[in-house]
C-alpha cells in the first residue's frame, strides 16, 4: 500500500502538492549590480517550505552555465541571466514576473 499525501489526502504517486504550489507563487526575477560592476539575477518569492530551493538552484546553475548560491531565501545567480531562468522556471511550472 502506499503512502499518502497529508495535505492532499492523494497518495503519494498522485500528489498534487507541489504544482499548486508552484502555481500559487509570484516569483521575481531581476538584477542587481554588486561590487566591481559585477551583475548577479535574483529570483525572489520562491516559498522554501514547499519548494526544495537547493535542487531548484542546481538545476538553474546547469541551465545557464553559471555559479551561484541560496541567500536568506532567494536564489542569486553569477551574471545576467534573467531570460533563461525565466524560461526555464516556466518549463517548471511556476509563474514568474520580471523587473
Amino acid at each position: 500500500m502506499s503512502e499518502i499525501c497529508p495535505v492532499c489526502g492523494l497518495p503519494k504517486e498522485l500528489c498534487v502538492c507541489e504544482e499548486i504550489a508552484k502555481e500559487q507563487q509570484e516569483i521575481k526575477i531581476y538584477l542587481d549590480k554588486r561590487r566591481f560592476g559585477k551583475s548577479v539575477t535574483i529570483i525572489d518569492g520562491i516559498d522554501s517550505r514547499s519548494i526544495n530551493l537547493s535542487s531548484l538552484v542546481t538545476k538553474l546553475k546547469a541551465k545557464c552555465a553559471c555559479g551561484g548560491t541560496i541567500k536568506k531565501g532567494t536564489i542569486e545567480l553569477q551574471g545576467d541571466h534573467r531570460v533563461k531562468v525565466g524560461e526555464a522556471l516556466k518549463e517548471m511550472g511556476f509563474q514568474t514576473r520580471n523587473k
